[in-house]
């Protein structure tokens, strides 16, 4: 602060203390802003840190997607899940700091913000918001209209409940007595009070977003609904039993098709009595040919199966005639020896050296040095003399993978 020269004394010590108190003053504030800097140092760095391990998560991500149809991909696929919730908790920390971030100007309207547009498809609510001042502020004169700004805000509505009453009316003639009413409408269970959306609801959120039975109880009882788990499994089994048709009717489709894929996840399922799980198989097989070019409408239907015997796939595919593909499963190759079936190696299951050496553009004979050379095929393998052309080479070394390939003794 500042001083007149009326405000300073005339005694020379008296000046040499306020001197000094000044100098320790300013040597006080240079202290608290070398620990400022040093705190805006230690933000900045942590900071940094943060979005390095982000970035860091993303690209590890990244990388076990691409890797997620080798094998092992059900470990992959684990990795990924606990990665993205590390990074999501990284990221919720980001938004909290934001909130507490000192608020920064905002943009001048018409400059983009970095954000998608919000769906169209989504309803719009209008909510006009007129000024206060009923006439201008300054004269006091009429206001008219100039023009108006726009921005949307993202909100949820959540689901709310409903009961639908069905009223048949009864009607008696005036002259006998002949009663009318309109027969009872079909539920989709027999004397069962869930609509169909109430159904739909709970399939979905059990089997595509994998909510369990009992949470579900629990959510809707928050909204004063009670609904056992015992309840909500006998409609989940009841239809099961009505869209059984519907799913017959997908299969007769994917399989009529002249090439689908083929593959199987690992699936937890409690043993009963122990408390402990054992590994059950559900089957994937898909008939989509977009990329091919083709119009069809694509589908796939799902088996299950307790156990990853041969016998399940081989049962699924009987009435398959066309082409497979699918990985090196032993369990495919009775399929492939009738001969109505044609295999279509998947190259995603090959190992990376296979993947090496696929890639060479050299002449089979080449390959096949390269494979020794490389440990995929051993010296003792005995490469059938035929096996000259690209296609029939890979296929030799597919049917190495699955152990087919006869080789010396």
């Amino acid at each position: 602060m500042a001083s007149s020269d009326a405000t300073l004394p005339d005694d020379i010590e008296a000046l040499k203390a306020r001197l000094l108190a000044r100098e320790a003053a300013l040597r006080e504030r240079e202290g608290e802003f070398a620990d400022l800097r040093d705190t805006v140092t230690t933000l900045q760095k942590t900071l940094s840190d943060r979005a390095l391990e982000i970035e860091h998560l993303k690209l590890w991500i990244a990388k076990l997607q691409r890797m997620q149809f080798g094998r092992k991909s059900e470990k992959i696929d684990r990795q990924i899940e606990q990665l993205e919730l590390r990074l999501e908790d990284l990221q919720a920390d980001d938004g909290a700091a934001t909130v507490d971030a000192p608020t920064r100007p905002r943009p001048e309207a018409g400059k983009p913000t970095g954000r998608k547009p919000l769906p169209e498809h989504l309803p719009r609510e209008d909510v006009v918001h007129q000024p206060d001042d009923a006439c201008c502020p300054q004269c006091g004169g009429a206001l008219g209209d100039l023009g108006e700004d726009v921005s949307e805000q993202l909100d949820y509505v959540p689901g709310h409940w409903r009961v639908i009453r069905h009223r048949r009316l009864k009607k008696a003639c005036t002259c006998c007595d002949c009663i009318v009413q309109d027969a009872a409408p079909s539920r989709p269970i027999d004397r069962g009070i869930p609509g169909p959306g109430l159904l739909a609801h709970v399939l979905v959120a059990k089997f595509c977003d994998h909510l369990p039975l009992y949470r579900q109880s629990v959510i809707y009882a928050r909204d004063g609904v009670e609904l056992s788990r015992s309840t909500l499994a006998d409609w989940v089994g009841q239809c099961s039993a009505l869209l059984r048709p519907l799913v017959e009717v997908v299969r007769r489709y994917v399989m009529a098709a002249s090439k689908i894929h083929a593959d199987d996840t690992p699936v937890p399922v409690l043993e009963p009595g122990n408390g402990k799980t054992r590994t059950a198989r559900l089957w994937t097989y898909v008939r989509d040919d977009r990329p091919a070019g083709s119009t069809e409408a694509p589908a796939v239907w799902f088996a299950y199966s307790p156990t990853r015997a041969g016998e399940y796939p081989q049962a699924h595919l009987k009435d398959l005639g066309g082409t497979l593909q699918a990985d090196a499963f032993a369990g495919y190759t009775a399929i492939y020896e009738g001969g109505d079936v044609r295999e279509a190696a998947c190259m995603a299951h090959y190992p990376e050296r296979g993947f090496i050496w696929r890639q060479t553009r050299a002449a089979p004979a080449c390959r096949r040095w390269r494979l020794r050379a490389l440990g995929i095929i051993p010296s003792c393998a005995q490469i059938p003399v035929g096996a000259v052309g690209d296609a029939l080479a890979d296929s030799d070394a597919h049917k190495f993978w699955r152990g087919s390939l006869c080789r010396e003794s």
